[in-house]
Parts: C-alpha cells; sequence; structure tokens
C-alpha cells in the first residue's frame, strides 16, 4: 500500500470515529443548552440562557441530601470491599494460587442474578425479623459490595499478577520481614495503582445505581438516582441541569480512574 493510499486510509478512519463521537455527544449537547435555556420550545436555537436551573438545583436540600446519601452509601461499600478483598486476595493468590480459577466463577455471580430478582429475594429476606433492613442504608450497601466485588477483584488480582508477589514477598522475607509486615509495606504500596482504578471505576458504576436503590429503600433513604425518578415530572431546565451535573460528576471520576491507569501503564 501506498503512502497516499495509508493516508486516505487513515483520514477516513478519523473521520468515521469523530463523526460517532459527534453522534454521541449530540443528545448530551442538546441536554446541556436546554438546562441553560430559559426557554425554549418553538424556535431552533433557545430564547435566552441563564443559570438559574443550576443554582435552583445546587441550593435544593434534598438533593444535597440525597448527593450526600448516595456518597456515603458508595464510600461504605467500597471500604467494605477493601477490608475484605484485599486479604482474601492475597491469601488466595500467594497461598492458595489453584484457587484463582474457582475465585474467578463465583466473583462474577452477582452479575448472573438481575438485580431485580435479587432485589425481590432481599425484600423477602430483610423486610421483617431480627435482620430488618429494608429501607435503611445498611441494606444498600451489602448490595453494593457484592456489585463492586467483581470490578475489584479483577483489577487488583492482575495487579498482584504484575508485581509476581511470591517473589516479592520472599525477597522481603529474605531480608527479614515478617509475611504480615512485608503485605503491607511491600506488597500494599505496589498494588497502589490498581487499587484506585478499581475504586473509581466501581464508584462510577455504583453511583449511577437504581434498581437496587429504588425498590430496597426508595424515598425512605432517598440517593441520587431515586431523586432523579422522582423529579421526572418537574421542570425539564431542572431535570437537565440534574442530568448534566450527575454525568459531570461520574465524567470526573472516569477520567481520573483513566489517568491512574495510564500512569499505571
Amino acid at each position: 500500500m501506498s503512502r497516499a493510499e495509508s493516508g486516505r486510509g487513515g483520514l477516513y478512519h478519523r473521520v468515521v470515529v469523530w463523526l460517532l463521537f459527534l453522534i454521541l455527544l449530540l443528545p448530551l449537547a442538546g441536554t446541556l443548552l436546554y438546562s441553560l435555556s430559559t426557554s425554549w420550545s418553538a424556535t431552533i436555537l433557545p430564547d435566552g440562557l441563564t443559570l438559574k436551573w443550576y443554582l435552583a438545583l445546587w441550593s435544593d436540600t434534598r438533593f444535597l441530601t440525597a448527593f450526600g446519601q448516595s456518597l456515603l452509601v458508595c464510600f461504605g461499600a467500597l471500604a467494605l470491599s477493601v477490608v475484605l478483598i484485599l486479604p482474601l486476595l492475597f491469601v488466595v493468590n500467594y497461598h492458595f494460587p489453584r484457587l484463582d480459577a474457582l475465585m474467578n466463577i463465583l466473583i462474577l455471580l452477582p452479575f448472573a442474578v438481575p438485580p431485580v430478582v435479587s432485589s425481590v429475594g432481599l425484600l423477602q429476606v430483610y423486610g421483617s425479623g431480627p435482620l430488618a433492613m429494608v429501607g435503611t442504608p445498611w441494606i444498600l450497601i451489602g448490595c453494593y459490595f457484592t456489585v463492586a466485588l467483581p470490578f475489584m477483584y479483577r483489577a487488583i488480582t492482575n495487579n498482584l499478577q504484575a508485581i509476581n508477589l511470591r517473589d516479592l514477598m520472599d525477597a522481603a522475607q529474605l531480608l527479614g520481614a515478617s509475611t504480615w509486615k512485608a503485605a503491607f509495606l511491600v506488597v500494599l504500596p505496589n498494588l497502589r495503582n490498581g487499587l484506585m482504578v478499581s475504586l473509581f471505576l466501581s464508584f462510577s458504576f455504583l453511583f449511577g445505581e437504581f434498581v437496587f436503590a429504588n425498590l430496597l429503600v426508595g424515598t425512605r433513604y432517598e440517593t441520587l438516582q431515586v431523586y432523579l425518578n422522582n423529579m421526572r415530572n418537574s421542570s425539564g431546565h431542572f431535570n437537565s441541569a440534574l442530568v448534566i451535573s450527575y454525568f459531570f460528576f461520574v465524567l470526573l471520576f472516569t477520567w481520573a480512574a483513566n489517568r491512574l491507569n495510564k500512569d499505571k501503564a
């Protein structure tokens, strides 16, 4: 293939990619413009631009409460995941590496059961009795923990395999470190990037979760997605500002995860 043909082929691919990108970006751009418009009905462009919808959103106590409760549930689930997953991964990869295949199957089981089916079962188990947790953030933290498991397990396992855990531990023990001291002072710092990437990706996914939140807690512990669903009959400009704010927040965390992933590579 000549250089000219190669250049034309590369230009064609770039044009196709940019067209697809613009098509995907167009609905978001329309939502952004609608959230900034004073009114937009019978004209191609809005009648005027304003920030009042964003000011109304971020001064709404109910929205701020839902936003804070979403952060609390997500951070609680991720903290629980870190506390339970890191020791488990260390033990499996260092002492029982043959169990990795079985763990890969078990860790994907939360994705095998649809959230609606899981929610019905959880409502039956935790709806009454000594473990009545329906309507509380605790049941959401438990559900989100299981949802975050596959993301965290896979990312951290890949990181453990990349640093060659057994050789690293043997070298630390030869220098006089105990097993747990080597794990905390040698292995854990090397898992920083993989851990941060898994946390950011899990957070981006959990922050937008709706089914568990709506069925298990609803308005009794209103999260951001439940708030968005409950406000669907309010002003379209207000809802657009809410969607853009949510998207920007998730985009920020996704960008941070991608940056960490590039630094790790």
